[in-house]
């Protein structure tokens, strides 16, 4: 008896598992097909997104010149991937709904210096990392203060204004040091200001570029005076050019930043300059100037005290 109603339980467990598994089957895939699908990336946009065809129905013009910006030839070379309108601007979709209310995208020019700056680092991080800690960071100044992506007046940079105007159109102080008798030919094109200077900071003053020597910013050009020497004069290599010189422009020949060579040479050997030997003993009128018997006063390779 017992073993009758072991057969009819198993009977009807295994009639109902045969009728319930399909149903239960049927019920999962509907359950998939209902569920939300993540369309493959490579042919859909991201949510808010519209696309930059969508942008130039509008931006004709802007289009039209964007053609041959930097920023437009990366995007081509990464089959219009790359950098698009909305990947400075934000994503527009909200902005095109909304027939153009410029609230509903990010524009840098109503944005903060703070905003911009993000939006510019986002990609630009790596080649300016220390722009925020940079002066003109720290006195407001964004990206678009000295840059215009849509209306450059330079084609490398993307520059608002060429150099040097652009930079003495705030530095003002070394505008006229450019006038002196004695200048670097950077109003006549000569250099530039970025060829010393690295608008985008360092951590050295003024925005100076960093070299391994950081001599190397003036001696790349002066190269008769680069060395090395057997015979170097200390003051060149502990504090660099500027100790006799000045950058920028001078009253004085070879930019010295005294008229007298003597009374600059004096500033650190008024003890060798007041002894007899040198003929600068009291009463001496020193017309001799020191250069006159050191002429190797950069650095010498066969005497100590630069005379050849």
């Amino acid at each position: 008896m017992k073993r009758l109603l072991l057969c009819v339980a198993l009977v009807v467990g295994l009639a109902g598992l045969w009728n319930t598994g399909p149903a239960y089957a049927a019920g999962k895939t509907d359950q998939q097909a209902n569920a939300p699908q993540t369309p493959p990336a490579a042919t859909t946009g991201a949510p808010g997104y519209v696309g930059s065809e969508t942008c130039l129905t509008c931006h004709a013009e802007i289009g039209k010149s964007f053609a041959t910006n930097p920023h437009s030839k990366l995007a081509l070379m990464h089959n219009g991937k790359g950098i698009t309108c909305e990947s400075c601007h934000g994503p527009g979709q909200a902005h095109v709904e909304g027939g153009g209310d410029i609230t509903k995208i990010f524009l840098p020019s109503k944005a903060t210096a703070k905003q911009v700056d993000a939006t510019c680092l986002g990609c630009h991080a790596a080649v300016h990392p220390n722009f925020q800690r940079s002066p003109h960071a720290k006195a407001g100044l964004s990206c678009i203060s000295c840059h215009s992506v849509h209306a450059p007046q330079t084609e490398q940079a993307l520059l608002k204004l060429p150099q040097p105007t652009l930079c003495m159109s705030c530095h003002t102080d070394v505008k006229g040091s450019f006038d002196m008798p004695f200048h670097h030919p950077v109003n006549e094109g000569g250099i530039r200001c970025t060829d010393c200077h690295d608008a985008h900071g360092t951590f050295q003053g003024s925005n100076l570029r960093i070299t391994a020597d950081q001599n190397m910013i003036c001696t790349k050009c002066h190269m008769d005076v680069r060395g090395p020497f057997v015979y170097e004069h200390a003051v060149v290599k502990g504090e660099g050019c500027m100790a006799c010189h000045t950058p920028h422009g001078s009253q004085n020949a070879r930019l010295l930043n005294m008229p007298s060579i003597n009374t600059l040479c004096n500033q650190c050997h008024s003890q060798v300059s007041a002894d007899s030997i040198h003929g600068m003993g009291a009463g001496s009128q020193e017309l001799t100037p020191c250069t006159g018997c050191h002429t190797m006063i950069h650095g010498s390779n066969i005497n100590a005290a630069f005379i050849r």
